[in-house]
């Protein structure tokens, strides 16, 4: 069996890619990450236990984690998209 070559590989560099503001643009994001085979991982807010039971009357931001290897095509498919914070690198 011969062996893999895994030197040019990234695996488990998970970053934090950048914040979203509100769950319309964050639709808009998962669907152009999904479309260009990026893989990621959204960190909802945490809501408090009133909050949940009043229907989250509070501002909703997202974080999207992403792998390291991804980030300059990722960054290129977030620009312009409104209420995105990319996080600097």
């Amino acid at each position: 069996m011969a062996a893999l070559n895994l030197n040019a590989l990234f695996f488990n560099h998970e970053i934090s890619f950048c914040k979203v503001y509100n769950a319309e643009s964050k639709d808009q994001l998962e669907k152009l990450l999904v479309s260009n085979r990026i893989s990621f991982f959204v960190e909802w807010p945490e809501q408090r236990f009133w909050e949940r039971f009043f229907g989250g009357m509070g501002k909703e931001v997202f974080t999207i984690h992403i792998n390291e290897a991804d980030t300059t095509l990722a960054r290129n498919l977030a620009e312009g998209i409104e209420s995105v914070q990319i996080a600097s690198a």
